[in-house]
């Protein structure tokens, strides 16, 4: 069991940050989920949201040694993660409080032997074939069932039967994130057999270079942006549209101005409307329910806009400079490797690990955004129907019910008094706001800190960093190589985008594809969460811009107006004045 294992250290809450514990929580190592939720987390989206409600599905699948299960916690409005490992055998056996929360390990100790095979067997099959899977069967899959969704005339449709959408759309919540869990496991399965090839037959190589291989430059994030630059590149030809994007300060500003005209009616009707169906599902936090999609709210799609007017974004000149960088890299990679088995060898895992790129954007567009803002969409549609029955005051209050909580107000709207519980619930999670979440709580231990996936996290070195020996220093990890200078700017909402100017370095707790926009025109990135193969690392790295994830402070040291410095190479962020 963890408890036998020596700990590393332990956390188990203070005054400052107070934590219930039910009975064999602490024995597990539970990490921030800082990399999709950094905020505090509503709980309808903690009950039908989460990536982790299928993770079951992944690990029994792939018959991994290593873990059974992700299990979930919210401690302070936050939510914590934890693997845990068990034998399928016993926990056939376990009550459901044993198999969920009570850390156990293999009752036969030459489990993970058995099983360790099958999945080494299993993972180069995944990784060889899941593109052709994804390209023929899922993807396609996964559109019908959006399809499904985007056609259902909600406003017709009466409270019960919005209900009864909202299970289908649970129902193909559940499906694409299991599909997303095969999808993840087979490119990490290529992406690592790249890096074990590359240290068997070059050895050691330029650190940055494993990542510059993971670039993509055919992808529907490189889409969303094209289309945004062919607006720009039609506003910039078009007088009275120029004119209607510098009519104000705001998004709504500009908005009200190309509604005021037959031109900008037209611009409304055939470019961004189109472009909210196509690229709209994103929100400043995918992950979660309580933040509304640009499908709903276009003004960060005009934000964007008039940033790359006011840069002339060239959009082919970054697409190529990113298909240049890749090509260098595998130059760099093959280069001094002769001819001979250990050459085409590489070579074959390289072009596997090279197909599988486009799959890191690919999925967030159809499963992290795609998947996520339909359900809420659902949930806003019933949300409607409880306000005119006088249930809710506010449609979004339906994000702040539990799940069953909605369930029976479906079936008696006197069922609680759901006004207060929202009401209060709101509060609660405006509180947690001030409150700075530690990194990971209860007990560490070398084999739980060696769970494979928690690189995404930054772990186990964000573990093992020591404290700055300065206050103007902060570490953090070394995403996208280079070093820039320039002002800081903290971005926490999706009304700071438009005070970002060229050459700012954004400070921000994490970011996600809908943060693609202000790549354009920022000079750096600091971040408090994330890992090198975090989306803020490798679009930092795709787009040229150095880069420090994972520094757990940076939000909280660093504010806008501050002079810093990044180093992208050594993952060290100065605060110059």
């Amino acid at each position: 069991m963890a408890g036998a294992e020596a700990a590393l250290g332990s956390f188990y809450g203070s005054d400052e940050f107070p934590i219930e514990w039910l009975e064999g929580e602490r024995e597990l190592l539970w990490i921030f989920d800082d990399l999709h939720c950094p905020n505090p987390v509503s709980p309808m989206f903690f009950d039908i949201g989460g990536w982790w409600l299928t993770c079951d599905h992944m690990f029994r699948r792939f018959g991994t040694p290593f873990a059974s299960d992700w299990v979930m916690k919210t401690i302070n409005g936050y939510a914590y993660m934890a693997a845990v490992a068990a034998d399928p055998e016993a926990l056939a056996e376990a009550t459901e409080y044993e198999a969920r929360y009570v850390p156990r390990v293999p009752r036969d100790p030459g489990y993970p032997a058995r099983i360790g095979p099958y999945l080494g067997a299993v993972l180069p099959h995944y990784a060889l074939n899941f593109l052709d899977w994804w390209r023929e069967r899922l993807r396609p899959e996964i559109e019908r069932n959006f399809a499904y969704l985007d056609g259902y005339d909600m406003d017709a449709a009466g409270l019960v039967e919005l209900a009864v959408l909202l299970e289908d759309a649970i129902d193909i919540h559940d499906r694409h994130w299991k599909i997303h869990w095969m999808l993840n496991f087979a490119q990490f399965s290529a992406t690592m057999a790249l890096n074990g090839t590359i240290q068997e037959i070059k050895g050691d190589v330029d650190p940055d270079l494993p990542g510059r291989l993971q670039s993509s430059v055919d992808d529907r994030n490189w889409d969303s942006i094209e289309a945004l630059w062919r607006m720009k590149e039609e506003i910039k030809g078009d007088a009275e549209l120029n004119a209607a994007f510098h009519a104000g300060e705001s998004a709504a500003g500009v908005l009200a101005a190309l509604e005021g005209s037959e031109r900008g009616r037209r611009f409304v009707a055939e470019r961004l409307r189109p472009y909210q169906e196509e690229f709209g599902n994103k929100a400043i936090w995918s992950h979660e329910f309580v933040y509304p999609t640009w499908r709903e709210n276009p003004a960060p799609i005009l934000e964007a806009v008039r940033g790359y007017l006011e840069t002339d974004y060239d959009y082919a000149a970054a697409l190529a400079a990113v298909k240049a960088d890749l090509e260098s890299a595998i130059r760099e990679l093959m280069d001094g490797v002769p001819a001979g088995e250990g050459r085409d060898r590489l070579q074959a895992a390289l072009d596997l690990s090279l197909r599988m790129n486009p799959l890191t954007p690919d999925h967030h567009f159809f499963i992290d955004q795609g998947t996520n803002a339909r359900v809420r969409l659902v949930l806003v549609a019933i949300g409607r129907k409880l306000v005119q029955a006088g249930v809710l005051d506010d449609p979004e209050d339906v994000m702040f019910l539990r799940y069953n909580e909605l369930r029976a107000l479906v079936g008696s709207g006197e069922a609680f008094d759901a006004r207060a519980a929202a009401s209060a619930r709101r509060d609660e999670r405006e509180a947690a706001f001030a409150i700075r979440p530690p990194d990971w709580v209860g007990t560490a231990t070398e084999s739980q800190l060696a769970f494979p996936y928690y690189t995404l996290w930054g772990f186990p070195e964000k573990f093992h960093r020591k404290p700055p020996e300065t206050l103007d220093r902060l570490t953090g990890l070394a995403a996208s190589p280079g070093i820039a200078e320039g002002t800081a700017r903290l971005v926490s909402s999706l009304e700071e985008f438009d005070q970002v100017k060229q050459g700012e370095i954004v400070v921000c707790r994490m970011t996600n594809p809908a943060w693609v926009v202000l790549f354009t025109k920022i000079a750096g990135l600091v971040t408090d969460a994330g890992g090198v193969a975090a989306h803020p690392a490798v679009v930092s790295r795709e787009f040229g811009i150095p880069a420090v994830v994972g520094t757990s402070t940076a939000t909280e040291r660093i504010a806008t107006g501050d002079r810093v410095r990044v180093n992208g190479s050594t993952g060290v962020v100065e605060i110059l004045s």
